[in-house]
């Protein structure tokens, strides 16, 4: 839908991590009211009417994705039913009724459990600020093939994780530098360099607000099935801790994450 220039003004003013859903919520306003284009107008009517029910919007959590379902080349990991399945995982924890009883007053936005879902280390829906953020991994291995010493693998490496051995003819890898976005395993000409573990490194805990956080990172790369059954443990930790609703970081600071490393300890020996 076409939008003029000062509703898409008005918009970027608002927060980037409900700017989407704002997008949408206008385009329904104007399209309820038989406009073909987006006008400020409709902008401040749907403004009007989500102050005003808020409450009612709130549905407990939210789930974001970066751009990479869109055809992004940097993607890590391809996997586009993953927000799908957190999705239904928070959806059946029923957190709108769980807030309702425990927040003194009307719920609003940063009540929500906030899922962020990044395929790769560009991190562009910011997980670092989500509840739980999940970014698409791959860590590089040596594979014995010959090496060309092109230095493609060097030069494409923002964190200087890549060197090359020239006496030997290899490159070598830095994985305390190392990020895991797998390109410089892309940028192999022959494949002397291949994909390790492939899977998704996890952030807890970040948060924006009166008193900013970065998530922290729970150490390691984990597959899918094990990234669903992390956020199955932190969202139930939620539960059993949220005394009024506060965010999930709160909630880590006071508790911390041993119930959660033990956990996958336990899960990964078996």
């Amino acid at each position: 839908m076409k939008w003029t220039g000062q509703a898409e003004e008005a918009v970027s003013r608002v927060p980037f991590f409900v700017r989407r859903r704002v997008r949408k919520r206008v385009e329904e306003e104007a399209r309820r009211v038989g406009s073909d284009e987006v006008t400020l107008e409709h902008v401040k009517s749907c403004q009007q009417r989500f102050l005003a029910t808020m409450d009612q919007e709130i549905k407990g959590y939210q789930v974001e994705t970066c751009f990479g379902p869109n055809g992004c080349p940097n993607r890590a990991v391809v996997d586009d039913s993953l927000a799908k399945e957190l999705e239904a995982i928070v959806a059946a924890k029923k957190l709108r009724d769980l807030l309702k009883e425990r927040v003194m007053g009307p719920l609003k936005l940063h009540h929500e459990f906030r899922i962020s879902v990044s395929d790769c280390p560009n991190a562009c829906s910011r997980p670092q600020i989500a509840d739980s953020g999940i970014i698409g991994a791959v860590t590089p291995e040596p594979s014995g093939e010959p090496c060309t010493q092109c230095g493609a693998c060097v030069a494409i490496c923002r964190e200087n994780a890549v060197t090359l051995d020239w006496e030997q003819g290899k490159p070598v890898l830095d994985l305390d530098k190392c990020i895991s976005c797998g390109q410089c395993v892309a940028v192999c000409p022959t494949a002397a360099l291949r994909k390790g573990k492939q899977g998704y490194r996890i952030l807890l805990g970040g948060k924006l607000g009166r008193h900013p956080q970065l998530a922290s990172e729970v150490e390691g790369v984990y597959s899918r099935d094990e990234v669903l059954e992390i956020v199955e443990r932190c969202l139930q930790h939620f539960v059993e801790h949220s005394i009024q609703g506060e965010r999930f970081g709160e909630i880590l600071n006071r508790t911390g994450t041993d119930f959660l490393r033990k956990k996958m300890k336990e899960s990964r020996s078996r």
